[in-house]
Order: C-alpha cells, then sequence, then structure tokens
C-alpha cells in the first residue's frame, strides 16, 4: 500500500481535503487532522487509537505497528504501509473520519451507503 493508496480511499469520505500540519502534507475530515506519512516514507501516522489498543497492535504485529517516542504519551499508532493490509488501514481512516465528523454528515454518509454502522 501507499500514501497515494491511502489518499484516494479518504478523499473518497465526505468533508476529507488535502492539508497541512505542523508544515507536514496531511489529510485532514471537516479541519481537524486525519493522518499524514512520516518522514520514513513509510509509516502512517494514525490518531485515535488507544494506549491500549497501539499496545496490542504492537505486541501483535510489531512489524506492521510502531510509535516513536514522539507519539509515545498520545493516543497515535505509526503504521507501516509496506507491511499492511489495505482494510486495516482503511477501518484506521473511517473510524477517525466518524470521530471528527459531525453526527448528521456521517448519518447521511451512512444512508447513502445503505449502512447503519
Amino acid at each position: 500500500m501507499t500514501y497515494e493508496d491511502v489518499r484516494a480511499f479518504a478523499l473518497r469520505l465526505p468533508g476529507v481535503v488535502d492539508g497541512v500540519s505542523y508544515g507536514h502534507a496531511c489529510l485532514k475530515a471537516h479541519g481537524k487532522f486525519l493522518t499524514r506519512l512520516l518522514e520514513d516514507g513509510d509509516s502512517l501516522v494514525c490518531p485515535g487509537v488507544s494506549l491500549d489498543e497501539r499496545e496490542m497492535l504492537i505486541a501483535a504485529e510489531p512489524e506492521t505497528f510502531h510509535v516513536t517516542d514522539h507519539y509515545r504519551n498520545y493516543p497515535y499508532v505509526l503504521v507501516r504501509l509496506s507491511r499492511v493490509h489495505p482494510g486495516t488501514v482503511q477501518r484506521l481512516l473511517e473510524r477517525r473520519w466518524r470521530a471528527v465528523t459531525p453526527k448528521a454528515a456521517v448519518k447521511a454518509w451512512d444512508a447513502a451507503q445503505g449502512s447503519t454502522s
């Protein structure tokens, strides 16, 4: 998986746009940070992952999930795009999108998709 694959998926979600965060290109949803590629060119920054969940992910798949000291005390996990299944990234991004998107927009999206998730 590449960052362009991530971007293509994310931009299909309502309200997602290209943006800049702390001088780095990123994706935002409704003005909120969604994700960006880390400077290593392979790790995707994924917010909204609890510390407990992050530790479980790292323990289960240390080649795929990791964290740097910078993110250690925050609810973020780093995902190696070269190792991850695309569906995993899509689920993490959609979950974050749902967390930062106005409820009415999520409800409209679900209705348009024929979903009740």
